[in-house]
């Protein structure tokens, strides 16, 4: 977390009159396509885990609304 500093930048974030309105429909549907882990972990007793869980659905509600084209499922996954 990042206190009061954290809170006055979402604040400002989320307050910026650029912003577009989600729409609750858009939302939850967003919400659902993000990893079944990530949405189980805000639950878990560890809070490493549920950070990991909140940031991973953060980054799919941004990459959503951003447009950001989700990987090619028949695309092949070479090892590194």
């Amino acid at each position: 977390m990042q206190g009061i500093n954290g809170l006055a930048t979402m604040f400002y974030f989320c307050s910026n009159p650029r912003m577009e309105r989600i729409e609750r429909d858009e939302l939850s549907a967003i919400l659902l396509s993000a990893p079944g882990w990530a949405r189980v972990g805000l639950t878990m007793p560890d809070a490493h885990m549920r950070e990991r869980a909140a940031d991973t659905l953060a980054a799919t509600i941004i990459e959503k609304l951003q447009g950001v084209p989700a990987p090619d499922v028949n695309q092949l996954r070479l090892p590194l």
